[in-house]
């Protein structure tokens, strides 16, 4: 018989306490300190309070936790020591059936781990999904954070207890993430297509119109179709554009969505996850033959990350009439121009001013993204609300000195090209910490052949500059450059410039925002605000419609670009949650 919730919050504090055995590893006094905080909204919401209890204990309390955990593949296995939960889920990582190899190799791996650290290694090995990872994931796992930090390693093995507690709850329970499962997988089938050069690395990288991009496309496209959107097509910039129709044909639509393409290297839920979060709840008013009094408009945008082109926001631009035609001249890597890539692509550049979107047509913009950060994860918060989208301001420069040789030249006649952006770079570094809230990156850095016993002549580098707010960024933004001309005049260097993104801030929409908030208290869990400092698809709809924000946890460390980043599908369904609670109050403003 599963666990009702309604049954938990009933039951005596003894009864109550058996019913959660087994959720922390020989530890019930965590379920214990959580059941005087009853009554429970939602499991999220016991979970929430099951980590507050021990994030209280203290620092030896927790690592006594994780010392009560058995090791990976360890002794206690071997002897049949293990709880029927720790049993149950090494044996579906297939820990239990080790070569003699594979043990030795986790063996050691234990013991180098327990030298370092003074408590085993933990790891949810049911993983982000639940199924299970497999024996190559885990030691992989084990491998990487082998190389960590003591705090970090301590944080880390806390938030896999978590996420193994969590696991656990759902098979007492019975309440899987179905729809979260779902989007995962969704996304893992969207992540088999990328850019030649990745791919057979096991990288993900999808870049504008490649035929990776192009297969995404396809893909997206015939899944809206599948579960049951009314319009599904392709703009001439290349969105994907789904609609599913309003009760009423003169309702008014809700825009949402994100992009499609990635980074170099990059991860699967990025952009992604925003653009199949609200493709579920599609499939769920579908499926019951449900509409609303507005109109659902998911757009797959096809660009955001500027990585073949220098056109960051390219697929929400032009749905706000701000795509540069001189964009179209640009060349690739290969030489290849955005114009002819457009053309083999089936798209009709003449076309693009017709996809801009008239404001009035719609409700609004939201999107949902994987947080990109560590904030969430840190507060072991699966959700929080965006309050205002920090305003950037990019540049690609050129600094130029003399070549010459590094064994003959005196340190004081040098013109040296990287060492004046390297003196940049620290310059930003500090000046954007001293407003606690700004950030400043030379994220790319290149010394054209450059060579072991030459001092660097040329040095191409990057600028990103963020804030809050606007005169923050313009401060900020006028202190670098300064900075900039300044080492250039000192120096003796020249230094080109080229501005390629100045976008503004994006606050949400108070409206949009209220209805995210209360979406995320109706999950029983705390609600949090914040602010982004990644750019998004929303910043350019922030220009002709309100719109308003939801971050998703992400996994190790909140990590993004990077094939680390990932979530859970039970933050995923959370979020689907979040985003039917929005649809509902929305219907339900309108009709009253």
């Amino acid at each position: 018989m599963t666990l009702q919730l309604d049954q938990l919050n009933a039951a005596s504090q003894a009864e109550a306490l058996h019913m959660l055995d087994g959720l922390y590893e020989h530890s019930p006094w965590i379920a214990e300190g959580a059941l005087n905080m009853r009554p429970f909204a939602s499991w999220a919401h016991l979970k929430h309070c099951m980590a507050q209890v021990l994030k209280n204990a203290g620092k030896d309390a927790q690592i006594g936790l994780i010392r009560a955990h058995p090791e990976l593949a360890g002794k206690a296995m071997v002897r049949k020591e293990l709880t029927a939960e720790s049993t149950n889920e090494q044996t579906k990582a297939g820990l239990t059936d080790c070569t003699a190899e594979e043990f030795a190799k986790i063996h050691a791996l234990n013991a180098a781990y327990n030298q370092k650290f003074g408590w085993p290694f933990i790891l949810a090995v049911r993983g982000p999904r639940g199924v299970g990872l497999n024996k190559h994931q885990i030691m992989a796992t084990f491998e990487r954070r082998l190389q960590g930090h003591p705090d970090f390693e301590l944080a880390e093995c806390l938030r896999n207890i978590h996420r193994i507690v969590e696991i656990r709850l759902n098979d007492k329970t019975g309440c899987h993430p179905t729809d979260g499962d779902e989007v995962w997988d969704w996304l893992e089938d969207l992540a088999q297509h990328s850019d030649p050069g990745f791919k057979e690395n096991n990288e993900l990288t999808v870049t504008y119109l490649t035929q990776a991009h192009l297969a995404c496309s396809a893909s997206i496209q015939k899944r809206m179709k599948a579960i049951g959107f009314d319009e599904v097509s392709v703009d001439a910039v290349g969105n994907v554009v789904g609609r599913y129709h309003p009760a009423n044909a003169s309702g008014k639509y809700l825009m949402t969505g994100s992009h499609y393409d990635t980074v170099r290297n990059g991860g699967k839920y990025d952009g992604r996850l925003g653009i199949y979060v609200p493709m579920a709840c599609v499939q769920k008013l579908a499926s019951q033959g449900k509409r609303l009094p507005f109109g659902i408009e998911v757009v797959a945008f096809a660009e955001e990350e500027g990585q073949r082109y220098k056109a960051t926001f390219l697929g929400s631009g032009a749905l706000v009439g701000q795509f540069n035609a001189d964009w179209l001249d640009q060349v690739d890597a290969d030489g290849i121009s955005m114009r002819q890539a457009m053309k083999l692509a089936g798209l009709n550049e003449h076309d693009i001013p017709k996809i801009q979107r008239e404001p009035s047509d719609y409700l609004g913009f939201v999107e949902v993204h994987i947080e990109q950060g560590p904030v969430l994860n840190e507060m072991n918060l699966p959700l929080g609300v965006v309050t205002s989208i920090n305003g950037s301001v990019r540049y690609l420069c050129d600094m130029v000195g003399t070549a010459s040789h590094a064994g003959t030249t005196p340190m004081d006649r040098r013109r040296d090209a990287a060492n004046a952006v390297a003196e940049l770079a620290l310059f930003m570094e500090q000046r954007a910490a001293a407003d606690g809230d700004s950030v400043a990156t030379i994220g790319q850095l290149q010394v054209p052949n450059g060579s072991i016993n030459v001092v660097p002549g040329r040095c191409l580098f990057s600028m990103d500059m963020r804030a809050p707010t606007d005169p923050q960024r313009d401060a900020l933004e006028r202190d670098v450059l300064k900075a900039l001309d300044d080492i250039c005049a000192r120096r003796g260097l020249v230094c080109k410039r080229e501005l390629t993104l100045r976008a503004a801030a994006a606050p949400s929409d108070k409206a949009l925002q209220s209805h995210w908030e209360k979406a995320v208290n109706s999950m029983g869990v705390p609600l949090h605000l914040m602010t982004s400092g990644a750019g998004h698809d929303a910043m350019k709809l922030h220009e002709v419609m309100p719109q308003a924000m939801l971050f998703v946890r992400g996994e190790n460390s909140g990590i993004s670009h990077n094939p680390l980043e990932s979530t859970t599908s039970d933050d995923i369904q959370l979020c689907i949650d979040a985003f039917d609670q929005l649809l509902t109050q929305t219907a339900s403003k309108l009709t009253h």
